[in-house]
């Protein structure tokens, strides 16, 4: 085993863990998941990071892992052990951060999970990679990552403008974390965005429109 493989499983393994002991203890649960009001009250910036380790359940930390499994290897082959996990952990910070600053006048607003750092990785992975195939088990053809980057911001942004009561997903997470792995590869390796601009243009018209109405317009989450 490779180092690239040892800190692939290690990240793997040790949100296992954490997230399974947060499951048989809902003190340490409480205390690391992502909650603004501690943030913003206590200071407690600890939980930017730490809920990325814990999970709502084995589906929600399978669906992660495997996405993580799929992609990793991408980004660890280009930016090496250190560039990635400066990716996976600046990605994780920028999807807290965002949800920090879109959700700062609701002190009860808590999330979990380290979507916003698989969301860079993954959308990492599309900006190097913008015509790899994407499969998924409901659907029996593979779909190009662009087409599949555009789509997945076009209902991010839909569902975080119009939020449904039962929507448990941290839309704002993920799109904080994706936003911040192409711009980590716009930064670090530029030809591929170069090359791939066309593509890359109209996968973020999406996030375009949310910036429009975060800033500009009257809907907000």
């Amino acid at each position: 085993m490779n180092i690239n493989d040892l800190v692939l499983v290690a990240l793997i393994l040790a949100t296992c863990v954490s997230s399974y002991i947060a499951w048989q203890n809902q003190f340490v649960f409480q205390r690391y998941q992502f909650h603004v009001g501690s943030v913003l009250r206590d200071g407690q910036y600890r939980r930017l990071i730490t809920s990325g380790f814990l999970h709502a359940d084995w589906m929600h930390l399978l669906f992660n892992m495997l996405t993580l499994y799929f992609f990793a290897p991408i980004m660890l082959h280009l930016f090496k052990p250190l560039g990635f996990l400066l990716l996976y952990f600046g990605a994780m910070l920028a999807g807290s951060a965002f949800s920090l600053w879109l959700y700062r006048k609701r002190p009860s607003y808590t999330a979990i999970g380290a979507s916003g750092a698989v969301s860079g990785v993954l959308f990492a992975a599309i900006a190097i990679h913008p015509m790899m195939s994407i499969y998924f088990f409901f659907i029996p053809i593979p779909i190009p990552a662009w087409i599949f980057g555009t789509l997945y911001f076009a209902y991010s942004v839909h569902m975080m403008l119009n939020p449904r009561p039962n929507d448990n997903i941290g839309h704002a997470a993920h799109l904080g974390g994706a936003v911040f792995g192409l711009v980590f590869v716009l930064l670090l390796a530029l030809p591929f965005v170069l090359a791939n601009a066309l593509y890359l243009g109209i996968m973020t018209l999406p996030l375009l429109y949310l910036a429009y109405e975060l800033f500009f317009g009257k809907r907000r989450p």
